[in-house]
C-alpha cells in the first residue's frame, strides 16, 4: 500500500529554526552580551524572512494562486495568518526574554540601557547637548495632510516616530505626524556619563522623544509611536534571458526601496486613530499592521557598546595555526601530492588569502579561475586576483550578481576587477552559480600545466570566514583539476561537458549521484547489512530527496542529519520515518558546511560542498561536491561530526511538530558543545603535527 507521506512547510519550519536562536538568547547560562547577540540575529533574521518570503506568499495570494503547495493544501493567504500568529507568539515570548531577563541582567552587571524608563537628573543636560548638536541636523519631521501625499514614504526597514498631536491654536484639533530615526547616520547607542561605578547607554529613538516639543513647538504631544514598513526587498526580474541582465538588476535595485509592503510594524500601544492615519497615508491594508513593541531594528543589540569587555561574553577562541602550510616555501609544492582540509573559523583564513597571493606573484603560475558568490566589502581575495592580473597572470572570475542583497558590491568589485583585465563572467539567466571553487594552472618542470583547486563549502569572504563555519580543501589531485577545470569552461562557453566521474555538478549528475547513493544503502539494508547515511545541509527542501529518504528509513537505513534552518522532512513518523533523527545546533558559529557519509558497506564514501538539498540548488543552481579521497581526511571529517552529534548543550532534536527539544546532558555525563569540542580536536592535532616536525 502507498504511504501518503507528510512534509512540514518551509516557511513554519524556519520559523522553527528562528525561535532556536531565541532559545539561545533565553539561556541563563550564557554571558550576557551573547544572549544580545541572539536576541540581535532573531531581529535581523525576522526581518529578511518578511523582505523576501512573506512578501512572496502576499504576492501569491494577490494573484489569486490556488495553492502555495498541494501536498500541503495551504493556500498563500491562510499560510500568511498562520505566519503571523507563530511570529505573534514567537514576539511576545521575545518581549519577556528581552524585557524580563536580558537588560536586568545587563543593569546587574553594569550596563544600564535606557529603555523606557525616566531619564536620571544628571543625564538631562547630556541628552539635549547630543540632540543639539548631533540629532537634530538629520529629522525630517512630515505632516500627515491630505494634499501633500507625494511626501508619505518610508525608506525600507528604517524606523520612525509616528506622532498624534494636538495643536495648541485650535485643541479640537487633532493632527498627525512621523519623524525619521536617522540610525543610518548616527549610532544607535549613545553612552552618558557614568554613574556610581555604572555605565549608561541611551537610544537614538529616546534622545528624540526627549526633544519633540522642541521639533513640534506649536504643538502638545499626545502619542509617541515607533513605526517602521517592511517591503518586497526580492528582485523581480521579467526575462533573465533578454536585454542586458546587469542593466535589468541595477534598476531593480534601486527598486528595492519602493517594493510592495510586506509588514508594518508599529507600537501596540498606538491609538486606534493614529493606527489608521498611519494606514491612509502609507497606503497599508490591514494585513500589513503587524503590532511590535516600543523599540524596532533590535537586530542594533549587536552594536550595544560593552564597556566591561570579557567579563560580559565568552572568550574568542583564537584561529589555529596548520604547521604543514606554515613550514611549506610553495603552498602549491605542499599540495601538489598531499590533500589537506581546513575548517574554519578553527584555522585561520590567511591559509586561503595566501592560496591567492601566492598564486599572484608566482612566476609558475599561468591562469587562476574562481567563482564569487559574496565578496566581502574590502575584499583581500578581490585584491589578490587584480595583482594576479597586473603580473601577467590570465584571471577568470566568474560573479554572481543575483546573490541577495549582495548584487551592489558584486557588481562594484566586477567592475574593479574587469577595470584591471581580469575577465568577467557575469550571470547565467535562469540559474545562479553558488559554487565555491578556484582553481590554479601552474607550469611544471617539463613545460606542462598542472591544476591546484580550493574547494569549499563557503563563500570567499575573509569576513564571514570568521563567523561561519565551514571546510575548505586544498587539492593537487589531477582527476580533480581537470573536472574542476570542465566547470570553468562550462560557465565561460556553456558548452556541455564531459561527465563527471569525480566531483558532483548540479544541472550534470549531483542530485542522481546522491539518489545513487541512497539506494545503495537501500541496497545494503534489505540484505540485512549495516546501512547508515549522514547528512548535513543548511536547508532540506527538496520533495524528491525527501521521498528518497523516507524510502530509505523504511528498508532500514538508519540516517542521522544535521539541519540547520529549513527541513521540510517529518522525522520520526510510523511508517516511514521512524530511523531518521534530525538535529539542529546553534553556538557561536553559523553552521555552514555540507556534509555528506555513506557508509557504502563499511568503505564510505565522503563529500562536501555547496549544496543543499533544495529545488533551488539541485534544479536552478551551479553547485560543486567534491569526494574527500584521503582515508585520514575521511576520519577527520566523521570524527568532527561525530561531535556534532554528541553535543549536548547547544544541539537541540527537531520533532515531528516542529519543536526543538534541547539535548542535555544526563545525570553525571559531561556537558558537550561541539564548537568547542572541535576547537580542542584540532587544538591536539595541530600539538601532534607540531611534535613531528
Amino acid at each position: 500500500m502507498e504511504i501518503d507521506y507528510e512534509y512540514h512547510d518551509r516557511d513554519l519550519s524556519w520559523l522553527s529554526f528562528n525561535y532556536r536562536i531565541l532559545q539561545e538568547a533565553a539561556d541563563p547560562n550564557l554571558p550576557v552580551y551573547d544572549r544580545l547577540k541572539f536576541i540581535a540575529i532573531y531581529s535581523s533574521n525576522l526581518d529578511e524572512f518578511f523582505r523576501v518570503r512573506v512578501a512572496s506568499i502576499r504576492s501569491l495570494g494577490e494573484i489569486g494562486k490556488k495553492k502555495l503547495n498541494q501536498k500541503l493544501n495551504l493556500k498563500p493567504r491562510k499560510l500568511h495568518k498562520t505566519i503571523l500568529k507563530e511570529v505573534n507568539r514567537q514576539l511576545g515570548e521575545y518581549g519577556k526574554v528581552l524585557r524580563g531577563q536580558i537588560l536586568p541582567e545587563l543593569n546587574s552587571s553594569g550596563v544600564h540601557l535606557y529603555f523606557g524608563d525616566s531619564l536620571l537628573p544628571i543625564h538631562k543636560d547630556a541628552v539635549n547637548y547630543l540632540f543639539r548638536t548631533k540629532v537634530l541636523a538629520f529629522l525630517k519631521p512630515v505632516f500627515m495632510k491630505e494634499g501633500n501625499e507625494e511626501r508619505f514614504f518610508l525608506d525600507n526597514c528604517a524606523i520612525y516616530l509616528a506622532l498624534r498631536l494636538k495643536s495648541k491654536q485650535d485643541p479640537e484639533r487633532l493632527e498627525y505626524a512621523y519623524i525619521n530615526i536617522p540610525s543610518d547616520d548616527l549610532p544607535r547607542f549613545h553612552e552618558l556619563p557614568e554613574t556610581d561605578r555604572q555605565f549608561h547607554y541611551i537610544t537614538l529613538d529616546d534622545i528624540i522623544r526627549e526633544h519633540l516639543d522642541f521639533v513640534f513647538p506649536d504643538h502638545e504631544v499626545l502619542n509617541c509611536c515607533s513605526i517602521k514598513l517592511n517591503k518586497d526587498a526580492d528582485l523581480h526580474i521579467d526575462d533573465e534571458y533578454d536585454g542586458n541582465l546587469i542593466e535589468k538588476i541595477n534598476k531593480q535595485i534601486d527598486k528595492r526601496n519602493i517594493g510592495t509592503p510586506s509588514r508594518f510594524l508599529y507600537d501596540a500601544t498606538m491609538p486606534d486613530d493614529l493606527k489608521e492615519a498611519c494606514s491612509i497615508a502609507f497606503g497599508l491594508s490591514e494585513q500589513d499592521m503587524v503590532a511590535g513593541g516600543r523599540y524596532h531594528n533590535l537586530n542594533d543589540l549587536m552594536k550595544l557598546p560593552n564597556p566591561l569587555g570579557k567579563t560580559l561574553e565568552s572568550p574568542k577562541r583564537k584561529p589555529l595555526f596548520y604547521p604543514p602550510l606554515d613550514l611549506a616555501k610553495s603552498l602549491f609544492e605542499e599540495i601538489r601530492d598531499r590533500d589537506h582540509m581546513l575548517h574554519f573559523p578553527y584555522f585561520s583564513y590567511d591559509y586561503v588569502l595566501r592560496f591567492f597571493n601566492e598564486a599572484a606573484i608566482d612566476p609558475k603560475v599561468r591562469s587562476l579561475k574562481i567563482t564569487l558568490y559574496r565578496m566581502a566589502s574590502q575584499s583581500l581575495i578581490g585584491q589578490a586576483l587584480i595583482s594576479a592580473a597586473k603580473n601577467g597572470k590570465e584571471v577568470t572570475v566568474f560573479v554572481e550578481v543575483k546573490a541577495r542583497f549582495d548584487e551592489e558590491n558584486n557588481l562594484r568589485w566586477a567592475k574593479r576587477m574587469e577595470e584591471a583585465g581580469i575577465k568577467i563572467i557575469y550571470s547565467i539567466p535562469g540559474l545562479k552559480v553558488h559554487a565555491k571553487v578556484a582553481l590554479v594552472q601552474r607550469e611544471e618542470a617539463d613545460g606542462s600545466l598542472r591544476g591546484f583547486a580550493f574547494l569549499g563549502t563557503g563563500n570567499f569572504n575573509e569576513v564571514t570566514a570568521g563567523v561561519y563555519s565551514d571546510s575548505g580543501l586544498l587539492t593537487g589531485k589531477q582527476n580533480i583539476t581537470a573536472e574542476l577545470d570542465r566547470v570553468f569552461h562550462y560557465l565561460l562557453d556553456r558548452t556541455e561537458p564531459a561527465p563527471f566521474e569525480h566531483i558532483l555538478v548540479s544541472q550534470f549528475n549531483l542530485k542522481e549521484r546522491f539518489i545513487e547513493a541512497i539506494d545503495r544503502e537501500i541496497a545494503w539494508a534489505k540484505q540485512g547489512k549495516e546501512a547508515h547515511m549522514i547528512v548535513k545541509v543548511n536547508n532540506l527542501e527538496s520533495q524528491e530527496m525527501i521521498d528518497k529518504l523516507y524510502e530509505a528509513s523504511q528498508a532500514g537505513v538508519k540516517i542521522d542529519m544535521l539541519v540547520r534552518t529549513i527541513c521540510c522532512l517529518k522525522p520520526e513518523v510510523e511508517g516511514y520515518s521512524e530511523n531518521i533523527r534530525i538535529t539542529r545546533i546553534v553556538d557561536t558559529f553559523l553552521e555552514h558546511a555540507r556534509v555528506w557519509i555513506f557508509n557504502n558497506g563499511g568503505e564510505p564514501d565522503v563529500y562536501l560542498g555547496s549544496s543543499d538539498w533544495m529545488n533551488r540548488n539541485l534544479l536552478r543552481r551551479i553547485e560543486v561536491v567534491y569526494p574527500v579521497l584521503d582515508e585520514s581526511i575521511k576520519a577527520e571529517v566523521r570524527s568532527l561530526i561525530d561531535l556534532q552529534f554528541a553535543d549536548n548543550t547547544k544541539a537541540a532534536w527537531l520533532n515531528t511538530d516542529l519543536e526543538n527539544i534541547r539535548k542535555t546532558p544526563g545525570k553525571g555525563a559531561l556537558k558537550i558543545s561541539a564548537q568547542q569540542a572541535i576547537h580542542d580536536f584540532l587544538t591536539q592535532k595541530v600539538r601532534a603535527m607540531e611534535a613531528r616536525v
